[in-house]
């Protein structure tokens, strides 16, 4: 008896009842694995972003924290400012490893029609670790006068030229994606070509910026081994007054605790909508069974042995598993790329897809749970068939 062919046409006889169940795990199987996907992709952006980064500390105005806070982790562009005296401050104070200054500058209305979300982010190439390291990798060398480094969400290639605030830059290359708009929509030059070109702007710029060579936005510090970023934290905002010292890994971490939340509740339901489909699925296939007896008496009759009869129905119930997970699965990784802009709108969390590697995991999963569903929906069933004898069944089914 060829049982793959028998459970392939046993399914067809009754196609409105095998797409439902069908679509039931698919239902599941979309819900589970774009949760868990998405999740996934936020905490693997926040990962990224922060080794990125590079810095233990963000120091910035005590009344620019929140601002700070929200472009760090949403990437939304924001300016304000505090002396450049403060960078040297920093580096005075105990546990200070490393220390780089950036300018924040949030592009102009006018600028042009195609760069206003973007983050325009000003460092020193001397001492920063935040860029510096791609350029010594990839680029091999310094960035020329208007020169810019772009995040990979910015609508330019390199080459392409990119006006901001009536000067001209010429894009040098683009950075991996981190998953941060933080990093991807930003564009990166360096503090000399920023503070020249506000001094232009003041004449060539519809919406003039003011920001003079003894300002800055934040300072970058990285703390020694043998310190801890808290203590740190503690010194700064005690030695300089009006600042505030933003833990990197504390922004991260409650980022990653909101996550969990999230995570735990996701789960709840995830078993819930588990059990309800297991237990429509067992229902299921015992009507399945039952309108069946006759005809499974007649396989056992036949000659059939209760190994057959059982692969037969286990088959039916993996072959509608496996493409009901399947076509959730595709469907959900589908409903990720269409709506994920829309998405991170609205949440202003980072998302970066996770490796190809983790991705395949993901996928096999969500497989894996789908057929051992339609097999454990099953096996309840099966094991009722067999407690008629061959001729009960065929008498019981007439």
């Amino acid at each position: 008896m060829n049982i793959p062919s028998v459970a392939l046409k046993n399914l067809r006889r009754n196609l409105t009842r095998s797409w439902l169940l069908l679509a039931i795990v698919a239902v599941v199987s979309c819900t589970l694995f774009t949760a868990t996907l998405a999740l996934k992709s936020v905490d693997n952006a926040i990962t990224i972003g922060a080794q990125r980064l590079g810095a233990d500390i963000l120091v910035v105005p005590q009344h620019a924290e929140s601002k700070a806070k929200t472009a760090l982790l949403s990437g939304e562009p924001t300016h304000f400012l505090m002396d450049l005296a403060i960078l040297n401050r920093v580096r005075q104070v105990e546990g200070v490893r490393n220390a780089s200054p950036q300018l924040f500058i949030k592009p102009a209305a006018f600028t042009c029609c195609y760069n206003v979300d973007v983050f325009l982010i000003g460092f020193d190439p001397e001492s920063d670790f935040t860029v510096k390291p791609w350029l010594e990798q990839r680029l091999n060398r310094r960035l020329s006068a208007r020169e810019v480094i772009v995040g990979r969400e910015v609508p330019a290639a390199p080459g392409d030229g990119i006006p901001f605030f009536g000067t001209d830059f010429t894009i040098a290359g683009a950075m991996e994606p981190t998953g941060m708009d933080f990093f991807d929509r930003a564009v990166f030059m360096s503090m000399d070509d920023a503070y020249r070109m506000a001094e232009t702007s003041k004449t060539m710029a519809v919406e003039p910026i003011d920001i003079g060579r003894n300002k800055i936005s934040a300072v970058l510090v990285r703390v020694r081994d043998d310190t801890s970023p808290e203590r740190v934290a503690i010194r700064l905002e005690h030695d300089i007054p009006g600042v505030k010292a933003i833990i990197a890994d504390t922004v991260v971490s409650t980022v990653r605790k909101q996550l969990s939340g999230l995570r735990h509740a996701v789960f709840g339901i995830s078993v819930v909508l588990w059990l309800i489909v297991l237990l429509i699925m067992a229902f299921a296939f015992s009507m399945i069974v039952n309108e069946r007896r006759r005809e499974l008496g007649l396989l056992r009759a036949m000659g059939a042995n209760r190994t057959h009869v059982s692969v037969l129905i286990l088959l039916e119930a993996s072959v509608l598993s496996a493409a009901g997970g399947a076509g959730g699965t595709a469907f959900g990784f589908a409903l990720l790329l269409a709506f994920k802009g829309l998405m991170l709108h609205y949440l202003k969390l980072p998302y970066l897809f996770p490796p190809l590697q983790d991705l395949m995991m993901l996928i096999a999963g969500a497989l894996i749970l789908s057929i051992l569903t339609g097999l454990l929906a099953a096996l309840l069933p099966v094991s009722t068939a067999f407690k008629r004898d061959p001729y009960e069944a065929i008498r019981g089914g007439e």
